[in-house]
């Protein structure tokens, strides 16, 4: 169905993404263009009902201060000015300090009095639109699918499916470094529950020999991901008909990838990096969406509440927590110990509390006694972080006797450990991740 649209006009606000999650909180849909966009690019655009357009403290790029153009005001749309420092400023976002429900507040009138839009956003329409809008990209030909078991890439295969059926095709690739039971569950639900067309990879060996020795955090990252495409590669290049590759971008990669008015935070890509003789076209039915709207999806497309609420988990997985170079017996120990704390967690409810939580086993040993005689094992260091936009983050402060519950499990559990360390540390001056 046709769905109302706020139109954001990025002048330099570092509350964009608010503004529009705001928007659609309040179940109208919104998003975020340049400045210099004209009037017939928005005209083009279906379904707009007004314009906010968003200043702030970066609306002077090389010396000059930039504004929108002059045919914006003509272009027959209401126009609403926010978070800019000028008179003409209707509502200063930043006194808001990016509080959701206040900014709802200042401007709904806006966006249902003035210019009428209609509360039509959301999860049922959103995927009834993307299955139709998929069915007429895609037709009858196949659509690539690297299916990792994250949110993003199993929300997009559950809306692909239901889209075109089998003419999806997802490639699980298992490198070793997945957490306890993830490959297993991704066949469980995809496979044997919603009779996806899944090939298994299992790369363990061919991951972990490579790894072998390599110690550097970024070397690591290299191998992982250029091996991880190179499987991907060769598994496509046995396929026949595949025209499509879909991707779970989402809508703050598309942001952090840089706007005009903003420096790029970080370059975002899923299978980027694959030769361009495989020739395929992008199928992105997601990139309209933030991160919560995309777990509201999968639940929506019936998807597992333990699969759609899933840890947030770095593409090299468990290799950036096993640090330094990566040891069997050290991977297995963060696996068993990191299976711990997430089963502790959920029996705490915290794991619906905790926005990140994990276990990480350095790379050196310790004296301890085990089977009161002297042991040399390994140290396991937990980390239990919150945050909103990863930029900064907090510690939890779990209660000791969930402490206490989750290293009595972890040192009789875990033979190769002798010591559970929790990490106080916030960032910053810490990051989120160890390596």
């Amino acid at each position: 169905m046709k769905q109302d649209m706020i139109v954001i006009l990025d002048l330099g606000s570092h509350e964009n993404t608010v503004l529009a999650r705001a928007i659609r909180a309040l179940g109208v849909y919104s998003e975020i263009y340049p400045h210099d966009i004209t009037a017939a690019e928005l005209k083009a655009l279906p379904g707009v009902k007004g314009i906010i357009i968003n200043g702030g403290p970066n609306h002077v790029i090389d010396g000059v201060e930039i504004d929108v153009l002059p045919e914006i005001y003509e272009a027959g749309f209401p126009v609403m000015a926010a978070g800019h420092d000028k008179a003409l400023c209707d509502v200063k976002l930043a006194e808001f300090a990016n509080d959701e429900e206040a900014i709802k507040d200042a401007v709904k009138d806006f966006v249902f009095d003035t210019c009428k839009a209609e509360a039509n956003w959301n999860m049922k329409n959103f995927v009834a639109d993307q299955i139709e809008l998929v069915r007429r990209q895609v037709g009858d030909k196949k659509v690539l699918l690297a299916l990792s078991g994250g949110v993003d890439s199993s929300v997009v295969a559950a809306l692909l499916l239901k889209a075109i059926g089998d003419n999806l095709v997802c490639v699980h690739v298992n490198h070793g470094l997945m957490r306890k039971g993830e490959s297993e569950n991704v066949i469980e639900v995809f496979r044997n529950q919603l009779s996806a067309n899944l090939i298994y990879v299992d790369a363990t060996d061919r991951f972990l020999n490579l790894l072998e020795g390599v110690a550097d955090p970024e070397q690591k990252r290299k191998i992982i991901g250029g091996e991880f495409i190179r499987v991907f590669e060769e598994e496509a290049r046995k396929l026949d008909g595949i025209d499509f590759l879909g991707q779970g971008t989402i809508y703050p990669d598309i942001v952090e990838s840089g706007t005009k008015t903003a420096k790029m935070v970080k370059s975002h890509h899923n299978v980027g990096g694959l030769p361009e003789d495989l020739h395929f076209e992008l199928v992105e039915p997601l990139r309209q969406l933030f991160k919560d709207e995309v777990r509201a999806c999968g639940l929506e497309l019936g998807l597992p509440y333990e699969m759609v609420y899933r840890q947030p988990f770095p593409g090299p997985g468990l290799g950036v927590r096993c640090l330094g170079a990566i040891t069997r017996d050290r991977l297995e120990a963060v696996r068993e110990s990191d299976a711990i704390l997430r089963e502790e967690f959920a029996k705490a409810g915290l794991d619906k509390k905790v926005w990140q939580y994990f276990t990480i086993v350095p790379d050196f040993k310790s004296v301890g006694v085990r089977d009161n005689a002297r042991s040399y094992d390994w140290p396991v260091i937990i980390r239990a972080v919150n945050t909103i936009d990863a930029m900064t983050a907090s510690i939890e402060p779990v209660e000791w006797p969930i402490l206490m519950k989750i290293t009595e499990r972890i040192l009789n559990e875990v033979k190769t450990v002798n010591r559970v360390c929790y990490d106080m540390s916030p960032k910053p001056s810490a990051t989120i991740e160890w390596e």
